[in-house]
Formats: C-alpha cells, structure tokens, sequence
C-alpha cells in the first residue's frame, strides 16, 4: 500500500537497525525519502538501492547533537524535495552502558546530547518549516525505559524520559496546526543494540534472547502507520507497541 505517496520523509540514524528498516518501509509507502546519519557511506549505499528500486532518495551525512547539521539536513531536504512532511527523531545510543558510579561523564553527556538533545534539534529546526506548510508528522522513538529505573541505563532512561517529556510539550504548543508530535515506544527490538546490552549483564533486559526481541521491520511498520492519516487520532504520547490493540491497529501479530 502506498499510503504515503508523493510525501517527503525524513529517518535520522538511518544506516541501521529501526532507521534503515524505516527508510526502505517508507520508499514502499510512495514516500520520498531522506536518510541522515553520521556515517554517511551506509546511508549512501541505502538510498542508492531505494533509487535503484524505482523510489527518490538521498542521503545526508548529519550528527543530530550538532544543531548546525541538523538545520543543514532540513535545508537539503527542502532543496531535494520542497517540503518536510515526516521527521522521525530515531537516532539514538545505549552505549556506554554502566553504573552511575563507574559511568564516564563524557560518555554520558555524549548520550545525552544525542538521545535528548537531538530530539529537540530536530523538533526546533522542523517545526516552523511545518508551521509554515500547515501540516506534518514528527514520530519521536522512545523507550519503555522512558518510564522505568533500569541499572546501568541512566543515561538511556533519562534521556528517553526527557524526549517523551519533549513530545508531550512540543504536541501541547502545535497540535492545533495540522502537526502532530507522538513518540514511539516499540519494546525490544531484535538490533545490534541488544548485543551491546546482552553483553553488559546488567538489568533483566540483558538476559533475554534473541528471539524474544521484535523485528525491526514491524517497528517500520508501526512508524508508517504513526505517519499516515490512518493514526490521526494518536498524538501527544508514546505509542506503547507492546499493547495488543495498538499491534492491532498497526496490523502486527498480537500474540
């Protein structure tokens, strides 16, 4: 279904795992699409296969703590494609993981800016692009860490805590615009981050297994959906995936 064609999408932290299995769900949708990450050669290998498969897409090299990209990433994709219709803020880091007391501060903060502070570069720098269209979508990934104390991931938790916070503020000022702001929280998902968590040994989430993880495909699925006319009415808080009705809604299994 090409639900969302002719619109324009932007997917930070787009070389793997959730954004890169965004980036090629959207490019289905009949969206146009724009892959920013830091690491630009994977992007640029992403979008070269999406325009070899028939979708418009580029890549933009773009650290999301560093407002100055970010403000550089609207501004090309607005020169590729005229206007931001979709941003989602799925850039994000679970490393370092440690204790508080064992924790390296500067590792620490660098999680923060790009968990946290990412998130509202990302909202400032679109946001009046919208205001301006009258319309859009941003979908924040967050975390059911965002509402749990989990060992070893204060900087993952607060930082997620933080960004819901942001999407709750940020809906409260523009909802009535045509925007709307909702986060995503999809449960754990099969990526290369549960191999850095599985290997720290710290917390429960640590002892599970591969298996026990979702697909980063139903996590794409799921943020389509939260892009589209279909999810009109879910705005303002984080979309808990792990709740049947809303897998239902999706059309993911709810067993």
């Amino acid at each position: 279904m090409r639900k969302l064609s002719g619109k324009v999408l932007i997917v930070t932290g787009a070389s793997r795992g959730i954004g890169a299995a965004a980036a090629r769900a959207f490019a289905e949708a009949g969206a146009k699409v724009v892959l920013a990450a830091r690491t630009s050669t994977q992007i640029e290998a992403i979008a070269s296969e999406l325009r070899g498969a028939g979708s418009e897409a580029i890549a933009v090299s773009c650290d999301v703590s560093n407002f100055n990209d970010v403000e550089a990433m609207i501004e090309k994709t607005i020169a590729f494609a005229g206007r931001v219709d979709v941003l989602v803020n799925n850039a994000g880091v679970i490393d370092p993981i440690a204790r508080l007391s064992e924790s390296d501060p500067e590792q620490w903060a660098k999680a923060a800016d790009i968990n946290y502070k990412g998130v509202y570069f990302g909202l400032r720098a679109t946001i009046p692009v919208m205001e301006r269209q009258g319309s859009g979508v941003i979908v924040n990934i967050s975390s059911g860490a965002a509402t749990s104390a989990l060992e070893g991931w204060s900087h993952y938790c607060s930082s997620k805590a933080a960004a819901l916070s942001l999407t709750k503020c940020a809906n409260a000022e523009i909802g009535g615009k045509g925007i709307r702001v909702v986060g995503l929280s999809p449960g754990t998902v099969a990526t290369d981050m549960q191999v850095a968590i599985k290997s720290s040994g710290l917390n429960p989430v640590s002892t599970l297994e591969w298996s026990d993880h979702i697909p980063p495909d139903w996590v794409a699925k799921a943020i389509v959906w939260l892009s589209s006319e279909e999810a009109s009415d879910v705005a303002g808080e984080d979309f808990v995936l792990r709740d049947p009705a809303n897998r239902q809604r999706v059309g993911l299994p709810t067993g």
